[in-house]
């Protein structure tokens, strides 16, 4: 009977502690993904950092690990409904003058690509005080936007900073290949004129400072050379200016 009770308290123990140590793994599953990308040296994570002027936002920025902290910053917005945070994707707010700045990064380019396929759906024809632009693997918002050139150009300070390596084929990689080609060629040509017309310009200068030269040497030659007269000494019209001047005592008299 003893020994019946101490296998049922065994068996009670064991269930105790198996459960007691399956909870807290349960919870380490379910807790939010923290950033991976944290400076060493303040605990920073690094898209706060890329805010524009991050030293003064930081203090108003909301660091966005998931959607109901996406609503709890910014509110019910239905283009949220575009954003999925599985697989690590990370977003920052911050308030401006321009508009509440939003930066949604994922966690790859493919990532980024559907997502902004999806945002540009959300906002076709109900963009309204809201400025949307794809830099990197960054979606960039700015709502509330009173001006639109302004919120164009808070967006333009915001910079990524990193290597974008596509899982497959990168399909953008024609397009960067165009584009290549064309402002190679462009450098090209621009190059060929300039050298073209410095080439005229400098044979110019140099044919117009090589005749002056021959100019100079020629008439110092002349003035030193006797004139020559076809007439044996008599006298003849000076029309060509060469012809010294005869003599008053060769003259005839009346």
């Amino acid at each position: 009977m003893k020994q019946n009770r101490f296998i049922k308290f065994l068996l009670l123990a064991c269930i105790f502690v198996s459960a007691a140590n399956f909870a807290p793994a349960q919870d380490k599953d379910n807790a939010p993904i923290k950033s991976g990308e944290v400076s060493d040296g303040d605990g920073i994570p690094v898209l706060v950092k890329h805010l524009p002027d991050w030293e003064t936002a930081q203090n108003g920025a909301a660091y966005i690990l998931s959607p109901a902290d996406l609503r709890n910053a910014l509110g019910e917005k239905k283009v949220f409904d575009a954003i999925d945070f599985a697989g690590g994707t990370e977003a920052v707010t911050a308030a401006y003058p321009q508009g509440k700045l939003l930066i949604v990064e994922f966690s790859n380019p493919q990532a980024s690509v559907d997502a902004d396929n999806r945002i540009q759906q959300q906002l076709n024809g109900q963009s309204a005080g809201v400025v949307y632009r794809r830099i990197g693997n960054y979606n960039a918002f700015v709502f509330d936007a009173g001006d639109e050139a302004a919120a164009n150009a808070l967006l333009d300070r915001v910079k990524y900073e990193k290597m974008v390596q596509w899982l497959g084929t990168d399909p953008f990689a024609l397009r960067r290949a165009e584009r290549d080609f064309i402002e190679g060629t462009a450098s090209l040509f621009l190059s060929t004129v300039t050298a073209i017309v410095s080439g005229l310009g400098l044979s110019v200068l140099a044919g117009l400072i090589v005749g002056f030269i021959f100019f100079r040497i020629r008439q110092q030659k002349r003035s030193q050379t006797e004139s020559f007269s076809d007439a044996g000494g008599m006298t003849r019209l000076n029309l060509d200016g060469l012809t010294a001047q005869t003599s008053a005592d060769r003259l005839l008299n009346d």
